[in-house]
């Protein structure tokens, strides 16, 4: 093999094979948007079923950012209702309490949070969280978006309450996996 067409094909060229081409502009939003307060950009106000009872107004779609981040406002009226434990493989999340009090898990470690606290939630370690207050609200972020706006899309389509297996299906059909039960609040 001719050393030009080795430097091509060859080892040189893996990093390249590796780290793909930058993103195109068309693939993101063209151009900045707002949303207003108790708002949501795409689907409306979101009333999740099964797992607990909250609203989610999508706040920047996965669909804006090429799949790079999607952020959420969630409002919770769940007292002492969360989420199962669980893992999300491919992102990370931080939470930002705007308002109530939550208890969070992340791997063995417990966190009480309020107004004002946030807490980072890295991929891969199973968490899970709990509403505390009688209402709340936090905004959510994951990095990348990933399928949670489509997961939120299927609960809030929900028809009747989901036993503990429906809702692991849901979870692994959006790229999550439940691996224990909610946190219990006193």
């Amino acid at each position: 093999m001719k050393r030009r067409k080795f430097v091509q094909t060859g080892i040189f060229a893996a990093p390249l094979s590796i780290v793909g081409r930058p993103q195109a502009a068309e693939d993101r939003a063209p151009k900045g948007f707002k949303i207003e307060s108790g708002e949501g950009r795409y689907h409306g106000h979101i009333q999740l079923k099964g797992v607990n009872a909250n609203i989610l107004d999508v706040k920047i779609s996965g669909k804006d950012t090429n799949g790079d981040l999607a952020v959420f406002e969630q409002t919770s009226l769940s007292p002492k209702r969360g989420t199962p434990l669980h893992v999300h493989p491919n992102q990370d999340e931080i939470f930002q309490v705007q308002e109530g009090e939550y208890r969070f898990l992340v791997g063995r470690d417990h966190h009480r949070l309020q107004a004002g606290d946030s807490i980072f939630l890295p991929r891969k370690v199973p968490h899970a969280w709990t509403q505390i207050s009688e209402k709340g609200r936090m905004t959510v972020i994951l990095q990348p978006a990933g399928k949670l706006e489509e997961f939120f899309v299927t609960m809030a389509a929900l028809d009747k309450e989901p036993t503990k297996e429906e809702i692991a299906k849901i979870f692994a059909d959006h790229d999550m996996q439940v691996v224990g039960p909610p946190l219990k609040v006193d």
